[in-house]
């Protein structure tokens, strides 16, 4: 669901390779900017000779395409981190919103990858998968908090090395977190469903 192994390297290496450019040329966006283009090529060309899915392949390369085109659009290298950084604050938004309205993005996430539904009918399951959703939001504000002034600031370096730290090794804890939470709800429906077919 989320770019398995390989999806640490998909989503690093464009920024990493946009400040190492840009440190190596002199702060030259224009090299920089290329630079991170040709690292979502790499990308991409890679995605697609393993199999992987045109629509992954592709989603990863216009992420790292519009954040080129803001960039050379406004002439302010700190804005190639600009569309990463709106799309964390809209993902707060919209997760909370699906927990408000009870149909936490979580529960969707892993009832599709299960095939599963019963979490929208189980009290426990789906307060468990709202408590857990609240912790990606948390995620997302920790990234738009931590960012927000390294952008203001025009600190592109750092903007990319938080931007890579809070990218996969941030989404592995918060998954662990989510695990803890949702692990109870659905090792008690296990237990229910078990007694009930005893019991039958």
């Amino acid at each position: 669901a989320f770019g398995g192994r390989r999806g640490v390297l998909d989503s690093g290496l464009p920024p990493l390779t946009f400040v190492t450019a840009y440190l190596l040329s002199g702060a030259n966006l224009t090299v920089s900017l290329a630079a991170a283009l040709v690292a979502g090529i790499v990308v991409t060309v890679l995605r697609v000779v393993n199999h992987d899915t045109l629509r992954h392949a592709l989603a990863g390369f216009g992420a790292v395409a519009l954040a080129a085109f803001v960039a050379s659009r406004t002439g302010r290298p700190q804005d190639y981190f600009l569309p990463s950084l709106l799309a964390n604050a809209a993902a707060a938004i919209a997760w909370a919103i699906s927990i408000w309205i009870r149909r936490p993005f979580l529960g969707l996430t892993v009832g599709a990858l299960t095939r599963s539904s019963a979490w929208r009918t189980d009290p426990v399951m789906l307060h468990a998968y709202c408590r857990a959703s609240w912790i990606w939001v948390a995620s997302f504000l920790v990234r738009v908090a931590l960012m927000t002034p390294l952008w203001m600031a025009g600190m592109t370096v750092t903007l990319g090395l938080m931007k890579v730290a809070l990218g996969w090794p941030m989404v592995l804890v918060v998954i662990w977190l989510s695990w803890l939470v949702v692990e109870p709800a659905h090792r008690a429906r296990r237990a229910t469903l078990a007694a009930t077919g005893n019991a039958s």
